[in-house]
């Protein structure tokens, strides 16, 4: 897994909406990466609803979301959940970008439920990988969010 105080890997690929993303546009800015396995199944749509019903969470940094689903099933959850923040594919070439942060199944083909937080500087201030039944908790983010303001 990518370690905490390392300088988080560049990446792009494309939002639900076909909009090229990459990790660099948010220096300067807070990033919380949210990797999930799967779109449309319960654990992970119970983690990015709460999200998405958190906007004091959201509006304290860019939030990505990221699984190795493709462009347009992304666009459709998206769309079911009422999802306000970007979700990106990272479908092809197949979990690389999972892959770089060291939370990529294989064995699944799947991302793995793991998160980081990632300062205005670029750099892994906090992360958290849980198993695949266990739903993050979005306190979480928001006290290592708090932390960064707090180092500042």
């Amino acid at each position: 897994m990518a370690a905490v105080g390392s300088r988080a890997p560049d990446f792009s690929t494309r939002n639900q909406h076909g909009e090229e993303i990459r990790l660099s546009q948010y220096a300067g800015h807070p990033v919380v990466l949210v990797f999930y396995p799967y779109a449309f199944s319960g654990v992970c749509t119970s983690e990015l609803t709460a999200l998405r019903d958190r906007p004091e969470l959201l509006a304290s940094a860019q939030f990505l979301a990221i699984s190795c689903d493709p462009l347009f099933t992304l666009r459709a959850y998206a769309d079911h959940q009422e999802l306000g923040f970007s979700l990106l594919t990272d479908f092809w070439p197949h979990g690389a970008i999972a892959s770089s942060y060291g939370v990529f199944d294989a064995e699944r083909g799947c991302a793995r439920r793991g998160t980081f937080v990632i300062d205005a500087a670029g750099v892994i201030r906090w992360s958290v990988l849980n198993a695949m039944p266990e739903a993050r908790n979005p306190d979480d983010y928001a006290e290592a969010l708090s932390a960064l303001t707090r180092r500042k």
